[in-house]
């Protein structure tokens, strides 16, 4: 993988070592999430690069947009390359067809 560095004024091409790369991969992958709310039918389709900490800010009254649906179970995840994949994936779980799909496996598990 190659990765830009400012060079006195012109950007300079150099090669990361392995290790480098898989941390940068890491830092970079985004997963696309589904979570279900307990008490209402409510779903909800997001994307982010750490799962774990956006549960836990959902769950915690935290996000605005999910605070009035608490609590939440997760019920769907997706990790993905980038952010320009991430971004395709969760307009498709968004869109109706997305939502039926993620009704039926969040009915299917109960």
């Amino acid at each position: 993988m190659l990765e830009c560095l400012p060079a006195v004024g012109r950007a300079e091409l150099v090669d990361l070592s392995t290790d480098r790369q898989a941390r940068f991969k890491l830092l970079t992958m985004i997963t696309v999430y589904a979570i279900s709310s307990l008490k209402t039918n409510y779903i909800y389709v997001g994307m982010t690069s750490n799962l774990k900490e956006r549960i836990n800010r959902h769950n915690s009254g935290r996000e605005r947009t999910t605070k009035p649906y608490l609590p939440f179970e997760l019920i769907f995840s997706e990790v993905c390359n980038d952010r320009k994949e991430g971004r395709i994936k969760e307009k498709y779980w968004k869109s109706g067809i997305g939502k039926e799909k993620l009704k039926t496996l969040r009915d299917s598990t109960k």
